[in-house]
C-alpha cells in the first residue's frame, strides 16, 4: 500500500527518535531584508550524517522484519543516503552495501566506508546502479533500501516538516528541495496535515529539472544523467510513488542554476557561519534570486545537508 499518512509520519518520528537529531531553526536578518520575506532555514545539515537521510533510512531498517534483518542491507546513492543507511545499519548490527557512482564526493565516500559499509562503485554514466543494486540483492538476500520511492521512507523523511512546524507554527509557506522526491512528498503530507493551506514549494538544479518538467507535463519524465555540482539531485526522474504526491500538494517546482547554487552556499557560509552542501542550498538560492512568487509572508526552507568535500569548498572561495 503505497498512501502515506501524517500518522504514519507521526508513527516514524517515534520510531527514529533514539537516533535521529532534532535540527536547529535558524533566521538571518540580513537574508530577509534582502528577499523580503521571514525566512526560517531547518538545518539538516546538522543531522547525524550531515544530512536529513538518516530519517528515512532508519525508518525504513527499524520497519524490516526481524528475520530478514540477518542478511543485512544494500542501497544506492551518490553519498547522503548511503551514510544514513550505513548507520542505521550500524544501530541494528547488520552488514550493509552501498553501491556508489564513481564521481561521489570522496568526502561521502570516505564517511559510508568509515562507517563500516562495502563500497561497490559505478560509472552512473554508463551504468545503472538500480539493476546493481537488485542483483547484489538477489545474490545475498539482503534487503534493498531505496532513496526515495517508499512509503517508509517517505513517512521518515516527513518528519522534517513536523518538527518545523512545531517550532514555527504560522509558516505561509515551505520550500524543498527535490531530486527522487522522497523529502518534498514526505514534508507536503506533513505540512499540508498541520497546517492544510501552506503553499509548498520545490527547487531543483538546471541540470537536473526532470521535475521540473514533469510538473508541467502531468507526467513523469526521464532526462538524461545530470551534470549539475547538486550531486544529491542528480536524478534522472521522479518516484513513480512520490510523483503524484508532488503533483497533489505542491504548487509549483522551480529551478536554479549551478552559480546561483554557489552564491547561496556562500551567502550561508559567510553570512549564516553554517555550512551548506550544493543540493541543500537550491532552497535558499530560490528564494534569494527571487524565483518564487512575491509577498509569501513567512517561509520554511529545508536545508538539507551539509557535507562538502575541502576542494569544492576551495573551488567555491576562488570563485567568490
Amino acid at each position: 500500500m503505497n498512501e502515506i499518512t501524517l500518522e504514519q509520519i507521526h508513527l516514524a518520528e517515534s520510531r527514529i527518535r533514539p537516533i535521529a537529531h532534532r535540527t536547529p531553526v535558524l533566521v538571518s536578518r540580513t537574508f530577509d531584508s534582502r528577499t523580503g520575506v521571514k525566512a526560517f532555514f531547518k538545518c539538516e545539515n546538522f543531522q547525524r550524517g550531515g544530512a536529513f537521510k538518516i530519517r528515512g533510512a532508519a525508518n525504513f531498517l527499524y520497519s524490516i522484519p526481524a528475520e530478514d534483518l540477518p542478511r543485512g542491507v544494500v542501497a544506492y546513492s551518490s553519498g547522503n543516503h548511503a551514510q544514513a543507511v550505513a548507520i542505521a545499519a550500524v544501530s541494528v548490527g547488520i552488514p550493509a552495501t552501498l553501491v556508489m557512482p564513481l564521481d561521489a564526493p570522496r568526502s561521502k565516500v570516505e564517511a559510508t566506508r568509515g562507517y563500516g559499509a562495502k563500497i561497490v562503485t559505478y560509472d552512473r554514466l554508463q551504468e545503472s546502479r538500480e539493476e546493481i543494486g537488485k542483483r547484489i540483492a538477489d545474490e545475498t538476500g539482503a534487503t534493498l533500501v531505496p532513496p526515495y520511492d517508499h512509503p517508509w521512507i517517505i513517512a521518515g523523511q516527513g518528519t522534517v516538516a513536523c518538527e518545523l512546524l512545531e517550532d514555527v507554527q504560522d509558516l505561509d509557506a515551505l520550500v524543498v528541495c527535490v531530486g527522487g522526491g522522497g523529502l518534498l512528498a514526505g514534508c507536503s503530507i506533513a505540512a499540508t496535515g498541520l497546517r492544510p493551506h501552506i503553499r509548498i514549494f520545490g527547487v531543483e538544479p538546471e541540470d537536473g529539472n526532470d521535475t521540473f518538467l514533469s510538473f508541467r507535463r502531468g507526467e513523469r519524465v526521464q532526462i538524461p544523467a545530470p551534470k549539475t555540482i547538486a550531486d544529491g539531485l542528480r536524478v534522472t526522474q521522479p518516484g513513480a510513488i512520490t510523483f503524484p504526491i508532488i503533483q497533489a500538494n505542491v504548487e509549483d517546482v522551480v529551478v536554479v542554476s549551478d552559480d546561483e547554487i554557489r552564491s547561496a552556499m556562500a551567502f550561508c557560509l559567510c553570512r549564516m557561519k553554517i555550512l551548506v552542501e550544493p543540493s541543500g542550498a537550491v532552497g535558499v538560492a530560490a528564494v534569494l534570486f527571487g524565483k518564487l512568487p512575491k509577498a509569501l509572508g513567512r517561509v520554511g526552507i529545508v536545508i538539507s545537508g551539509g557535507n562538502v568535500d575541502l576542494e569544492f569548498l576551495k573551488e567555491l572561495s576562488r570563485a567568490e
